[in-house]
């Protein structure tokens, strides 16, 4: 694995943790509008990111056709106030972990889309690895009481998790990780306030207490800032198939830090359903053929004798 891809990998995994953890901090904000929340929490972060989008911020912004702007209000709508709005929703008749589990499979729809789109077929590797994550988030999360609108919802929780990543691919080229990040920020609190204002009236926004305060602060600096730019740094690296592997981190992250806030319970269930995402992102991502390369015996042949075989010219290595 070479230095870009390695980087790409660290960059994904340090985001989908950061995302996981963040479920311990949206405990406390079940009293929270939410719209008014997700208001707070992607203005905050805008306001944080445009001085970090580098130079030719108004240029770049104005070079954007009218469907990539379109593209952009689909992936906040979908990606981030939709998806949130979702698991909320889902969360109202099932439990938890059922959005959960259906999230998780975002990496398997995410290995076949993103090909089919680009007009080749999946990669075998990547999808045998994408569903070993899956099978590792099922096992981490288990599966909950749930209705009908249960599973409608965290079916539209699953498709904006599949939105995060599938809209951004044909921006992330000419606004880069850190614009893209602010610009769909900025529209998606226009977003929030415009569902606030239909759905709530004047009770959309309040001012939070001490205890959300942090949340937000958290959601918005961490979760957003911090995540949203690594994650698309990552997936610049890797591509949408290799990164979107490691939001099967999402629910270990989850299930690791729950016990500090005593909502939940890390066991032999969620150990081993923390080793197969881990097997499955180091299979779809290439690590583990690259350790098994490197292993291997390169660059000679040999006789039955076990000595090298000379034929008068050199046999290259074969470079990593």
């Amino acid at each position: 694995m070479n230095a870009t891809t390695t980087r790409g990998a660290l960059l994904a995994a340090l985001a989908c943790v950061l995302v996981g953890g963040s479920f311990t901090a949206n405990s406390v904000l079940g009293d929270y509008p939410y719209a008014g929340g997700q208001f707070l929490r992607y203005g905050l972060a805008c306001l944080l990111l445009v001085p970090l989008a580098g130079k030719g911020t108004a240029a770049r912004l104005r070079a954007l056709t009218l469907r990539q702007w379109v593209r952009l209000a689909l992936l906040a709508a979908v990606g981030m106030v939709g998806f949130n709005l979702a698991v909320i929703a889902a969360e109202r008749t099932a439990e938890p972990a059922v959005p959960g589990v259906f999230v998780g499979c975002a990496p398997v729809v995410v290995a076949m889309l993103v090909p089919l789109l680009d007009g080749r077929r999946p990669q075998r590797v990547v999808l045998y690895g994408a569903m070993l994550v899956a099978v590792g988030a099922f096992t981490v999360q288990g599966w909950g009481r749930t209705d009908g609108a249960g599973i409608a919802f965290s079916v539209c929780a699953l498709a904006g998790e599949v939105g995060f990543a599938v809209l951004a691919v044909p921006v992330l080229r000419p606004l880069g990780p850190r614009l893209l990040s602010a610009t769909v920020c900025a529209v998606a609190a226009l977003e929030s306030a415009a569902v606030g204002l239909t759905a709530d009236g004047a009770g959309w926004l309040r001012r939070p207490d001490a205890v959300e305060t942090s949340a937000l602060l958290w959601q918005a600096v961490v979760v957003t800032v911090v995540g949203f730019v690594c994650w698309y740094m990552g997936m610049q690296r890797i591509g949408a198939e290799r990164a979107t592997l490691f939001s099967g981190l999402i629910p270990v992250a989850a299930a690791c830090t729950a016990p500090l806030v005593g909502t939940g319970s890390y066991g032999l269930a969620q150990a081993a359903g923390s080793a197969l995402v881990g097997l499955g992102v180091a299979l779809g991502s290439g690590a583990l053929r690259r350790a098994e390369r490197k292993r291997s015996p390169r660059g000679r042949a040999f006789r039955g004798n076990g000595r090298p075989e000379s034929r008068g010219v050199r046999v290259p290595e074969t470079p990593e």
